[in-house]
C-alpha cells in the first residue's frame, strides 16, 4: 500500500493546517449545565420529528417532513413507531412507551402481500420490536407494563418465521427480499450485499433464546459462515455475492458501503453471546481489515484478492468505525480516524454520503446527507472511553448543524446537497432510532447519567440499528449457559466460587483458537487443521451444562486451515484491558507456545481484550501483489466506479 502513502500524508498536512479543515477547539468547551441544556434540546429534536410522524404520518411507515404527509416505504406497518420504542424508553416517557407497546399489540399483522428487504425489516422491525419486548417484559427497567402479555414477542416471532425462506440457498446466505406472505419470488436477485447476509446474528440469536427455538440463530450462522468461508487469501471480503454460486460479483473490500455492519456484528455477537467463534473471525477480519485497508487516519477500498486499490474514497457508512473500535479497545486509530471523518462535517455542516479523498472533494452522485447516525455513534463511544471535552463540542457541531439546516415544519428533512444544504422532504426511521438516541446519550452521560443504559440492571449492546439488547441471563449465559454467579445452576456445587473448565474433552464442539496476532502471510487456502487448545481458568458461578453448540443445534465448520501462525511468539500482540461491555477471555501473553496457550476467563461486564497498538502486525516480506505504482493509482482514479449506498444504518 505505500503508494498511496503520499496523497494521504498531503490530505493530513492539509487537516492539520488548513482553516478549511482545521478541527477547531472551541475557546470553553462544553460545560456540565450546558450539557444539560444541549440534553434537552436534543430531547426537543426528538420530541419535535416523533410528533410530527405521529399527527402527520401515522400509522404509515415514514414522514414527509416538509409537506407534512406520510408515506409507506418499507412494509407499511408503522416502521418509525416501531423503530422509535426504546428511544422513549430510554427518555422515560413511559406513557407513550406504553401506549405504543399496547397499540403494536393490537394492530400489527405481518401477514401481508409485501415484498420487504430482509436485512432492513430485521434491524428496524424485529430489532424495533425486540427490544420494545425486553423492556416492556421486565421490572428490572423500570418501564414494565402491567398488561402486557408478550405481544411483541409474538409478533418477532412470526415475523421471523416470514423471512425464513431467504435462507434456503446453496451457500446459506440469504436472498436480500422474501415476501411476507407468499415467500422468496422466483425471480428474486441472486445477489446480495455483505452486510445483508452477515448482520442478522443479534436479532435472530436474541430470538431463538427468548423463544427456545434454535432455527433463528441457526440460519443467521450459517450466513455468516458462508460468507466468511468464502474470503479472500487475504481475509477480506467482498462487497457483493451471489447467494447461489458463491461468487463475488463485486470484489471491492473497504469497512464502509455493503459491508460495514458485517464486521460489526462479529464483535458484537461475542460480546452478546459469548460466542467464540464471532471472536475469532472478527480478530481475523479486523486484522486484515487495519493491514490492507488502513491509511492513517483513513480508510480505503481495494480489492479482495490483490489488495490494489479500487477507489480512496470515505464514505458516510465508515464513520461507525472508531465506535467499533472502541468496543474492540482500539482506542488511538479510533481517535486518530475520527478526527479525520470529523473534518469533513466541520467543512459541509454534514458528511456527504462519498468524499472522495484524491480530489478532496464530495463525490459525484453522493452529496446528500439522510440524517445518518453513524458519526454522533462513534462520537458518544469516544466520549465515553476517554471523557475527553472535545467530543463534547463535536456533539454540539452536529446538534447546530441539524437544527439550522436539517429541521423543517413537521421534523428533520433529508440532506439533498451538503454544499448547499438543499432540504429534501423524506425523514428516516433512524434518525430517531439511532440519530438522536446518540446526541442524547452523549449529552446525558456529561450531564450526570440517569437513564437505562449507563444505570439500568443489564449492560447493553445496540444493535446496528441502535436498538438496546440487554447482557441478560437469558441471552448471554456464557458458555455452558450458567452464569451469573449460578443463576440458572442446577447442581449444587454451582455456587462455589471458582471451577475449572476444561474445554478440550471430546464433547465440546466449539474447538476455535484465541489468536491475539495476525499474519497476512498465513492464508486460509492452507488446508489443514489448527490444533485445538485447552483452556482452564476460573469462573465464580459457572456450573457444568450443555455447551453452546449442544444446546441450540449449532454444528461449528472445522477450519481448513491447520498451519499455525509462525513467529506468532514475536509477532504477538501485547494483551491490554480496558473498560467495555462484556466478560471476556484473557489470553496470557507470557506463554511461548502458540498451540497451547495459556487462558484465563475472567468474570467481568466491563472488561475487554486488546491489542497493543505499538506492536506492528508480522508483515509478509514480499507485498508485490499488493502494491501499485503511482501511475497505476493515477489510471484507476480516472475511473468513477458507482457507489450502490446502503439505505440502513
Amino acid at each position: 500500500m505505500e503508494a498511496v502513502k503520499p496523497w494521504i500524508l498531503l490530505f493530513s498536512i492539509l487537516l492539520l493546517f488548513s482553516h478549511i479543515f482545521i478541527l477547531t477547539t472551541l475557546a470553553e468547551g462544553v460545560t456540565p449545565q450546558e450539557a444539560k441544556l444541549l440534553r434537552d434540546e436534543v430531547r426537543g429534536m426528538f420530541y419535535h420529528a416523533f410528533d410530527g410522524y405521529m399527527e402527520n404520518a401515522f400509522p404509515l411507515d415514514e414522514l414527509r417532513p416538509l409537506t407534512c404527509e406520510g408515506e409507506d416505504t418499507l412494509g407499511g406497518y408503522a416502521l418509525t413507531l416501531i423503530d422509535s420504542l426504546d428511544t422513549l424508553a430510554l427518555l422515560g416517557d413511559r406513557e407513550r412507551f406504553a401506549t405504543s407497546v399496547e397499540w403494536i399489540g393490537k394492530n400489527l399483522r405481518f401477514d401481508i402481500n409485501k415484498t420487504v428487504s430482509v436485512f432492513e425489516t430485521t434491524i428496524r422491525i424485529l430489532g424495533g420490536l425486540l427490544s420494545g419486548h425486553l423492556i416492556a417484559s421486565d421490572y428490572a427497567t423500570g418501564m414494565k407494563i402491567p398488561s402486557y402479555d408478550n405481544q411483541l414477542l409474538h409478533l418477532c416471532e412470526d415475523l421471523a418465521r416470514r423471512l425464513l425462506p431467504a435462507f434456503d440457498t446453496p451457500t446459506g446466505i440469504p436472498f436480500g427480499s422474501v415476501n411476507l406472505l407468499h415467500g422468496v419470488d422466483e425471480h428474486e436477485s441472486k445477489i446480495t450485499s455483505t452486510a445483508g447476509g452477515g448482520t442478522l446474528t443479534l436479532e435472530f440469536g436474541v430470538l431463538s433464546r427468548l423463544t427456545n427455538d434454535p432455527i433463528f440463530e441457526q440460519v443467521t450462522k450459517n450466513a455468516v459462515h458462508g460468507l466468511w468461508a468464502r474470503r479472500s487469501k487475504l481475509n477480506l471480503v467482498g462487497a457483493h455475492i451471489n447467494v447461489f454460486t458463491g461468487e463475488w460479483t463485486q470484489k471491492d473490500a473497504g469497512i464502509g458501503t455493503s459491508i460495514d455492519s458485517f464486521y460489526e456484528y462479529l464483535l458484537k455477537a461475542y460480546l452478546l453471546f459469548g460466542d467464540e467463534e464471532y471472536l475469532f473471525i472478527f480478530q481475523e477480519a479486523y486484522g486484515a481489515a487495519m493491514y490492507y485497508l488502513y491509511n492513517d487516519p483513513w480508510y480505503v477500498e481495494v480489492n479482495m484478492d490483490s489488495a490494489a486499490i479500487v477507489w480512496p474514497l470515505f464514505n458516510s457508512l465508515q464513520a461507525f468505525w472508531p465506535g467499533l473500535q472502541v468496543l474492540a479497545g482500539d482506542i488511538d486509530p479510533a481517535i486518530r480516524t475520527h478526527t479525520a471523518f470529523f473534518s469533513v462535517w466541520k467543512r459541509y455542516g454534514f458528511t456527504p454520503e462519498g468524499f472522495n479523498l484524491a480530489t478532496l472533494s464530495v463525490q459525484h452522485g453522493q452529496k446528500s446527507y439522510p440524517l445518518r447516525p453513524e458519526l454522533m455513534e462513534s462520537t458518544y463511544w469516544l466520549y465515553k472511553a476517554t471523557r475527553n471535552p472535545r467530543y463534547l463540542d463535536a456533539g454540539r457541531d452536529m446538534v447546530t448543524s441539524l437544527q439550522y439546516g436539517a429541521r423543517c415544519p413537521c421534523g428533520y428533512c433529508h440532506i439533498s446537497d451538503v454544499e448547499f444544504h438543499k432540504q429534501e422532504d423524506h425523514m428516516e426511521s433512524f434518525f430517531l432510532a439511532e440519530t438522536v438516541k446518540y446526541l442524547w446519550l452523549l449529552f446525558d452521560l456529561a450531564a450526570g447519567s440517569d437513564n437505562l443504559v449507563e444505570n439500568g440492571p443489564y449492560k447493553y449492546i445496540f444493535s446496528t440499528e441502535g436498538h438496546l439488547l440487554p447482557a441478560t441471563p437469558q441471552i448471554s449465559l456464557i458458555r455452558e449457559h450458567c452464569s451469573y454467579f449460578g443463576a440458572y445452576c442446577n447442581n449444587d456445587d454451582s455456587r462455589q466460587d471458582s471451577r475449572t473448565l476444561d474445554l478440550s474433552t471430546d464433547h465440546q464442539e466449539n474447538k476455535s483458537q484465541l489468536y491475539r496476532g495476525w499474519d497476512p502471510s498465513s492464508s486460509p487456502s492452507d488446508n489443514t487443521l489448527r490444533e485445538p487448545t485447552s483452556i482452564s481458568g476460573s469462573m465464580k458461578g459457572l456450573c457444568p451444562g450443555l455447551t453452546h453448540g449442544q444446546k441450540f443445534g449449532i454444528s461449528y465448520l472445522a477450519s481448513t486451515d491447520k498451519k499455525t501462525y509462525e513467529g506468532e511468539s514475536t509477532s504477538q500482540k501485547e494483551a491490554t484491558v480496558v473498560p467495555t461491555q462484556s466478560a471476556v477471555i484473557v489470553s496470557n501473553p507470557d506463554a511461548e507456545s502458540t498451540g497451547q496457550r495459556e487462558v484465563t476467563v475472567v468474570q467481568s461486564h466491563s472488561l475487554v481484550v486488546v491489542s497493543n497498538p505499538e506492536v506492528e502486525f508480522s508483515q509478509p516480506d514480499d507485498k508485490n501483489d499488493h502494491d501499485k505504482d503511482q501511475g497505476l493509482i493515477e489510471e484507476e482514479l480516472e475511473s468513477d466506479p458507482s457507489q450502490d449506498i446502503d439505505e440502513g444504518a
